[in-house]
């Protein structure tokens, strides 16, 4: 069986400023906004409609970021084959407020201490997703110096 989610990697300029969005999951976890398409779908109207719901953003899509695939056991349906499209979104509008449903907590950060944070609380699979988010966005990690 296969499933397909998408979600991005939010950003928006204030006064300049470039600001990423971050989420903390249910299980306190720092992570980006994502979950699974609904019939009828594509995978970029999944990936704007789940980091509303989530978040309270509406954003355009600027690009794809990356595909990751993996597989996990579901305890009813077996083995699942997992196929997440992440994208590049810029935020056009919208109140940021968590889907206290699924997810802690929404938050801006400054590039860096997006990263940072990334690098602290996040999913390892997160790193290079955000990684090349940033780097599209012209900012460089401390990683990109060593």
């Amino acid at each position: 069986m296969k499933e397909i989610s998408a979600g991005g990697v939010v950003y928006r300029k204030i006064g300049g400023k470039l600001q990423i969005q971050l989420i903390q999951d249910r299980y306190g976890r720092t992570s980006l906004p994502k979950g699974k398409m609904e019939p009828g779908e594509t995978v970029e109207q999944t990936a704007l409609r789940e980091i509303l719901e989530e978040t309270g953003i509406r954003g355009d899509i600027r690009g794809p970021l990356a595909l990751i695939q993996y597989q996990y056991k579901h305890p009813e349906k077996g083995m699942i084959d997992k196929e997440v499209h992440y994208y590049l979104v810029e935020a056009s509008g919208g109140e940021l407020m968590p889907q206290i449903e699924e997810i802690r907590g929404v938050a801006w950060y400054e590039p860096l201490d997006a990263w940072e944070k990334q690098k602290a609380s996040g999913y390892d699979n997160n790193d290079a997703i955000l990684r090349i988010a940033l780097h599209k966005l012209g900012v460089r990690t401390e990683e990109d110096e060593a």
